[in-house]
């Protein structure tokens, strides 16, 4: 685990700025990164010097080793890393916006999905025409309601901020128009953010909000653990009764 601190309101209101959260940073090495959860990137191979949450400091060698140990116990923010959540994995098709100003996942073999989320701060702000973006760009006249999505590349994330209105993430244009579209790489995903621990008033669980869980599917190595583990519960489901039939038999 790693404590990080939120610099900017690009993640109001799930986060506040000030807020220090709990990142697990191993987690990823056992499963697959989901559609909806919160995370913590290193961004400097594209992010670190356009739109980026953080400006980089000139610290001198004391003052890098000090905040180096700030960063380490989440009461200093790195300047490469930042945060934000997940909306489309590789394979999926991501586009804004839907006739009520939704962003719209199609997963790869999938039906094109509208995101439901009220969790975002100011939501009245996705339908402005700086949010849209699509295959053929961004902007509202290039990407009416129906626009195919923007497909994201074999390893790649695209991550959103909650306070869309004041976010550089994979919509910003100097991102979105690269190759990779604005996505980031999963190799450089530093963790999962889970929990809100300070300040207290403020604490919280950052569960995957209801509308990644219920309208799109789950990642294939999540259905293949769950079959996993209720294989072994149905065989001793069905010894059992086995065995309750053979006593009735025997009585």
């Amino acid at each position: 685990m790693q404590a990080f601190s939120i610099p900017s309101g690009s993640m109001e209101q799930t986060l506040a700025v000030g807020d220090r959260v709990l990142v697990n940073k191993v987690v990823y090495r056992f499963r697959g990164i989901h559609r909806g959860e919160v995370v913590v990137f290193n961004g400097s191979d594209l992010w670190a010097k356009e739109g980026g949450e953080l400006t980089p400091k000139h610290r001198g060698t004391l003052g890098s080793a000090l905040h180096q140990v700030g960063v380490f116990f989440g009461v200093a923010s790195d300047d490469k890393d930042y945060i934000k959540r997940v909306i489309g994995l590789p394979g999926d098709h991501v586009m804004c916006c839907s006739p009520r100003g939704n962003v719209v996942v199609t997963p790869p073999g999938g039906q094109p999905v509208e995101l439901h989320e009220p969790y975002l701060y100011q939501a009245s702000d996705s339908i402005d025409s700086y949010k849209y973006f699509c295959a053929a760009g961004s902007g509202k006249s290039a990407c009416p309601p129906g626009s195919p999505g923007v497909l994201i590349p074999k390893g790649r994330l695209f991550v959103l901020g909650d306070h869309r209105g004041d976010s550089a993430d994979s919509r910003f244009s100097t991102h979105f128009n690269d190759k990779y579209h604005g996505t980031i790489a999963e190799a450089n995903v530093v963790g999962r953010a889970f929990v809100v621990v300070y300040p207290v008033q403020h604490w919280k669980v950052l569960g995957v909000p209801q509308t990644f869980t219920s309208a799109l599917a789950l990642p294939g190595s999540q259905l293949l653990l769950g079959s996993v583990l209720a294989a072994p519960l149905t065989l001793l489901r069905r010894r059992r009764l086995l065995g309750l039939r053979r006593a009735s038999q025997a009585s």
